[in-house]
């Protein structure tokens, strides 16, 4: 048993919407598939964090869920930046249960046990957002990390080592910090910060390392060759 991580896969198969037109995105779909038959079997535990559909609704990701469901294991979902078709867990965990996807898990405000260790995150937030209230949703962000951190803490027993946290929008970025997000990890005690995002150019620039005891990794999916990463 074991834990991957695989953030932006970015599915349209109910919308006309293919990251294919993009430079290093090819036929990603099949990519994506082929590698993560190749790696994960079906006891191991795989998170996602972050812009997992270009569906605008839950009707128009279903087909993308059911893509990620027909994969091997378990898999557990954060929200992203482009993940539109978000809506309340009561009315996702609905759906998956009315289609059989009984192997998808919603992550939001909340945290979960797997492979001997505790799972927990948020979407996160930019500290350069441009848009109205950005400052509301950033706080708004760093509670709901606050709390999923604090309920994996409880499900670990306190032991740090065995916390791991996802995060959509990376905390480092260009140079700068996230301060609000930084402070929570730092505060917390996390050890580990697996993030996405970045794709293209950027992911040349990304921050991967220790910083304030906090060692992050960037695990978008073309950053991986669209293949799912072993964390632990």
């Amino acid at each position: 048993m074991a834990i991957f991580a695989l953030a932006d896969p970015h599915l349209s198969f109910g919308c006309a919407k293919p990251m294919d037109v993009f430079a290093g995105w090819a036929d990603y779909v099949r990519r994506i598939e082929t590698n993560w038959r190749a790696a994960v079997a079906q006891s191991d535990t795989v998170v996602l964090p972050g812009d997992i559909s270009w569906g605008m609704s839950l009707e128009e990701a279903l087909p993308d869920f059911a893509f990620l469901h027909g994969l091997p294991g378990t898999k557990i979902l954060l929200k992203g930046n482009h993940d539109y078709w978000w809506n309340t867990r009561k009315k996702v965990e609905t759906l998956w249960a009315a289609h059989g996807l009984g192997s998808l898990r919603l992550l939001h405000n909340n945290a979960f046990f797997a492979e001997d260790r505790a799972l927990c995150g948020s979407r996160g937030w930019f500290f350069d957002s441009p848009e109205p209230d950005a400052q509301k949703v950033l706080l708004r962000e760093a509670g709901r990390l606050r709390v999923s951190i604090r309920e994996g803490k409880r499900l670990a027993g306190g032991d740090m080592e065995r916390l791991l946290v996802f995060l959509h929008y990376p905390p480092i970025a260009g140079g700068e910090v996230c301060r609000e997000i930084m402070d929570v990890l730092v505060q917390e005690g996390a050890r580990r910060c697996c993030y996405g995002h970045l794709h293209g150019y950027a992911v040349r620039g990304a921050f991967q390392g220790v910083a304030e005891g906090v060692r992050f990794e960037l695990v978008s999916a073309d950053a991986l060759g669209f293949s799912p990463k072993r964390i632990a």
